[in-house]
């Protein structure tokens, strides 16, 4: 519940995930930890000055007393940026990318929560017009720059982004919700993330010719995308239904309008995957070596985290109630 803590917690996180990114010693992964640090080094500093800020007005130093309105402007650009919000997410598609698929697995799923929790807390005293601002942008430019990546990473890195978009614009009006949509990302990311690991596959070119060598994987993998992209009766549509629900309740109507359209710009990169990894080849003139089929048993982690991505929908009404 201390600043100073919190602060401690999330410089022990960037370091920790530094050896991570740059443990294959290429250029690329070089360059993605150098950005990687500098970004969340500054984010840090914000963090740092916005609660002294608080601290110098208020003389508290008690995270959820953040109430002074420059002190939270000041720590949503913080966190922005430790997320990779828009306007300041321009580093995150640059370090997923030179990352290797388990490291992009971490800085896409649990490197997000300490911010995420942080936002949770101060929830109460940030700005919703701000808020929500930044989260449209978020769903439009992850939809947008999308849609003409080649590399598998990079795609996964804007979806990231415009999902973020979804969990920043109700964090104010109700964030056990945003925790829900922050935990369900996570289960279907860490279920495609692991797929394409254990598919050895990069890019869409090595994407078109992976359903040869597991072709059962493939087609749940296929389900999986879907999901991800908030497709009924799976598990993704439950965060998205219940948001726009809570956004109807709050008479923000064209927002929940905007971003239900916006969304379709994501189905349509998912769906693209979707069609490389499982339904036909797409012409193309390079030649693919076809991969050998090999019979390898399917890792029980990513049985697990694909049944829950594609399954949860039905048990809706407890999660709710949990809630």
């Amino acid at each position: 519940n201390h600043w100073m803590t919190a602060w401690a917690g999330l410089e022990i996180n960037t370091l920790a995930v530094l050896p991570m990114i740059s443990k294959s010693h290429h250029p690329r992964a070089i360059e993605a930890a150098t950005k990687y640090f500098l970004v969340q080094a500054a984010a840090s500093a914000l963090v740092l000055f916005s609660s002294m800020t608080n601290a110098w007005h208020t003389g508290q130093w008690d995270i959820t007393q953040l109430t002074h309105p420059t002190s939270s402007l000041i720590l949503t650009a913080a966190i922005s940026m430790k997320l990779g919000l828009v306007p300041f997410h321009f580093w995150f598609p640059e370090v997923l990318q030179g990352s290797p698929l388990t490291t992009g697995l971490i800085l896409s799923t649990a490197i997000k929560l300490p911010p995420i929790t942080l936002l949770y807390m101060t929830s109460h005293s940030l700005n919703p017009e701000l808020l929500t601002t930044m989260a449209l942008l978020s769903i439009a430019l992850g939809g947008w720059m999308g849609l003409n990546q080649t590399q598998i990473r990079k795609i996964l890195a804007f979806s990231s982004i415009s999902h973020l978009g979804w969990m920043t614009i109700i964090i104010v009006y109700n964030p056990k919700l945003t925790m829900l949509n922050f935990l369900l990302y996570c289960l279907m990311t860490a279920a495609v993330f692991l797929t394409l690991n254990s598919m050895k596959v990069l890019k869409l070119s090595t994407l078109i010719t992976s359903w040869t060598k597991s072709p059962s994987l493939s087609s749940i993998f296929l389900l999986t995308l879907l999901s991800l992209a908030g497709l009924p009766p799976l598990t993704g549509f439950l965060p998205k239904w219940l948001i726009i629900e809570e956004l109807t309740k709050q008479d923000m109507v064209p927002a929940a309008m905007m971003m239900s359209l916006l969304s379709l710009l994501g189905l349509f990169f998912y769906l693209r995957l979707a069609y490389c990894a499982t339904i036909t080849l797409p012409p193309h003139t390079t030649n693919h070596m076809k991969k050998w089929h090999t019979n390898k048993p399917v890792n029980i982690s990513i049985a697990i985290l694909t049944t829950l991505s594609l399954m949860l929908l039905p048990i809706s009404p407890m999660i709710v109630t949990i809630l």
